[in-house]
């Protein structure tokens, strides 16, 4: 049985006798990276810097909550605005694939030019198992590249170190708990962020739409779960689809795009189900994107797919 308070202990003795320099470690915010970025720090201390890097693809009012986090978790940490990188590097690429390589590609530059100017010569990800199976590689086949293992570009002037490699998402939590980081119940979000929740083309307009319905489907689950009429969902959010339909709005014609609302349970991500929603909240979260969206959003479905066999992310 996988001991938590054991994997501490050693991995904090390991980091501490393997990472002799400065070190930067990519975070996110997420449960993965956070838990990478506190254990690092408690063996290396001021040698560690953080950095969140803002994309233009993250959820609403996510940056500011990640500086608020680490802040209060007490890690040096930066905060770099890179989303004009990202859009610009993106511009025209609806392969997501090819979206998972250009954005890890991307992030590993972005954290290469904060090593050099904070002197670091390790880089440390919160990469854990499901990552690298899903990659691909040897007998394995690539079911999608995950952005921090399938996306890294052959050369790096950077040595990577990966503390949770062997770990799935349930123990990564257990880990969390472990060291009182109450964000360890947080929903997983993947690397690449919204690009690969707007299917098609990546541009800030269809990132500021499926940000506004993410946040909408996040606020009333939530709220949902708050009153008892439902368990919360291990994770849920919203899809953009590169579809218009006919619809109405008053008496005239609209032609409007489509949103799919996801939400699944799982323990370690590797497989799922889709979660039962009362019909009641789901018209509750249709209405709200509706209207929100109006002139833009004339239809909001619900995907009742499990994993496999889709994936619980739509690329």
């Amino acid at each position: 049985m996988f001991d938590p308070n054991k994997f501490i202990e050693e991995c904090i003795e390991q980091l501490g006798r393997t990472i002799d320099g400065k070190t930067i470690i990519a975070c996110s915010g997420g449960v993965d990276s956070t838990v990478a970025t506190v254990l690092v720090s408690k063996a290396i201390g001021e040698r560690l810097l953080t950095v969140y890097v803002d994309t233009g693809l993250m959820r609403k009012g996510e940056s500011s909550d990640v500086d608020d986090m680490l802040t209060e978790l007490s890690v040096n940490h930066k905060i770099v605005d890179a989303s004009e990188e990202f859009f610009e590097s993106l511009r025209g690429i609806v392969d997501p694939e090819m979206k998972r390589k250009i954005i890890g590609e991307k992030f590993i530059r972005v954290f290469e030019r904060e090593a050099k100017a904070f002197g670091a010569k390790y880089l440390v990800q919160g990469t854990i198992a499901p990552d690298w199976i899903e990659s691909g590689g040897g007998l394995r086949d690539t079911i999608k590249s995950h952005h921090n293992v399938g996306g890294l570009p052959e050369t790096m002037d950077i040595t990577l170190v990966e503390p949770l490699r062997d770990l799935y998402k349930d123990e990564v939590r257990k880990v969390a708990r472990a060291l009182s980081i109450r964000f360890s119940e947080r929903q997983p979000f993947p690397g690449p962020a919204l690009a690969i929740r707007i299917l098609g083309a990546v541009t800030p307009e269809a990132a500021e739409l499926v940000r506004e319905a993410n946040a909408i489907v996040e606020e009333e689950l939530q709220a949902a779960a708050e009153k008892g009429e439902m368990e919360l969902p291990w994770q849920y959010f919203a899809v953009l689809l590169p579809v218009k339909s006919v619809g109405v709005q008053g008496d005239i014609r609209a032609y409007g795009k489509t949103i799919v609302v996801r939400a699944v349970d799982s323990i370690d991500g590797m497989t799922a189900n889709y979660t039962k929603i009362p019909h009641e909240v789901l018209e509750r979260i249709s209405t709200r994107i509706s209207n929100a969206l109006k002139d833009r959003v004339n239809r909001v479905l619900y995907d009742i797919t499990n994993k496999p066999p889709a994936t619980i992310e739509w690329e």
